[in-house]
């Protein structure tokens, strides 16, 4: 069986690591952020001393912002199954500009699309307009979290104008900021996919070339060429979410007009006073406030209630204000019992909302 070596992850270490194991002549590899907790993480769940148990050219691990970090095997046919098929739905290969982590898997598919279609990327440096203008190649391309879709919207839009597409994906693209993409003429397109399905795997809610999509009592399934060959010195949790060729997600979905809509995770819904609260919708239904310009929903536990719903805002709208706002729409019992708000959403390094910063506001 084949070593696994650490490379750091700096967008040179990992392209020049990438395009030797694409090539069929470097060893699998993970990249290793410089941060030393994050580090820690990656070489606990990427275990490089132990022997590679599945077919895998890269080793990425969760960001963990759902649970404990695993390491991810990725073999080099699916990462190229991946590059290739968003190739195909947009229009053919282009050169693509590098504004996130290539130690997350949005940013390592950027790399490995660079490579399939021939073309050096460009790294996103302090100016994303300035990155913008040194691409040349015949077509252009980026993908990035929400959160830099809505500042670049404010700082950078005349360069957001100019790509041919932008997959959106780390996270739900809120509708509010569809919108304003699409009246600012910004073409973004929406992706669901995660570390396991070798980034986005459903643009705008078709899914790409050779993947399936299927619902299990509305928990989404994912089949095709792009999945991962399994979790790191994980049998039993392989085992768990890859069966019969099926990987099973922790989200739940639907089928609108023959397009999948990502709900929320499985764990989305909450019993607080003994009724069923979908916190996604009730999130959503803040985001449509004028003055709320982010929001995050949580369940949390509570003696009272079982569980409190609790809302963290940007925003100037006080607590009563909300809950009359989401009280217009959902029922009264959905509305947040607590509002915090903050001058920002805490992230982590994949561009996902920290969860367990947030609760630490609470203590």
């Amino acid at each position: 069986m084949s070593s696994l070596r650490l490379v750091p992850g700096t967008p040179d270490a990992v392209l020049s690591a990438l395009t030797a194991v694409l090539d069929g002549r470097g060893t699998p590899f993970a990249p290793v952020p410089a941060d030393p907790a994050a580090a820690a993480r990656v070489r606990q769940a990427a275990a490089p001393d132990e022997p590679l148990e599945h077919d895998c050219a890269v080793v990425l691990t969760t960001s963990g912002s759902s649970g404990e970090p695993k390491g991810v095997l990725l073999s080099r046919d699916a990462l190229i199954a991946s590059a290739t098929a968003t190739h195909d739905r947009l229009g053919g290969p282009g050169q693509w500009l590098l504004p996130m982590k290539p130690y997350f898997v949005g940013g390592l598919q950027i790399l490995t699309r660079s490579v399939v279609a021939g073309l050096a990327p460009v790294v996103a440096g302090d100016s994303f307009t300035e990155a913008a203008r040194r691409l040349t190649g015949p077509r252009r391309y980026t993908a990035m979290v929400p959160t830099q879709l809505a500042r670049y919207l404010d700082t950078d839009l005349d360069a957001l104008r100019s790509f041919d597409a932008i997959i959106i994906g780390g996270a739900a693209t809120p509708a509010p900021l569809k919108a304003r993409s699409a009246e600012a003429g910004v073409t973004a397109i929406p992706a669901y996919g995660m570390t396991e399905t070798g980034s986005g795997c459903v643009y705008a809610g078709e899914p790409l070339d050779g993947t399936s999509v299927a619902l299990d009592d509305g928990r989404i399934l994912i089949k095709g060429t792009t999945l991962f060959s399994g979790y790191r010195l994980r049998p039993e949790l392989t085992a768990e979410v890859l069966r019969d060729g099926w990987f099973r997600t922790q989200d739940r979905g639907e089928f609108m007009d023959g397009r999948l809509r990502v709900i929320g995770r499985v764990d989305d819904v909450v019993i607080s006073g003994g009724v069923n609260v979908t916190l996604p919708t009730v999130q959503a239904r803040l985001l449509e406030h004028p003055r709320v310009k982010d929001a995050v929903v949580l369940g949390v536990p509570d003696t009272e209630w079982g569980t409190r719903v609790v809302a963290f805002v940007i925003g100037d709208p006080g607590r009563d204000e909300l809950r009359d706002h989401v009280a217009e729409t959902l029922p009264r019992t959905w509305a947040p019992r607590a509002v915090i708000r903050l001058d920002a959403l805490p992230m982590l390094a994949s561009g996902k909302i920290d969860r367990q910063r947030l609760l630490e506001e609470l203590r």
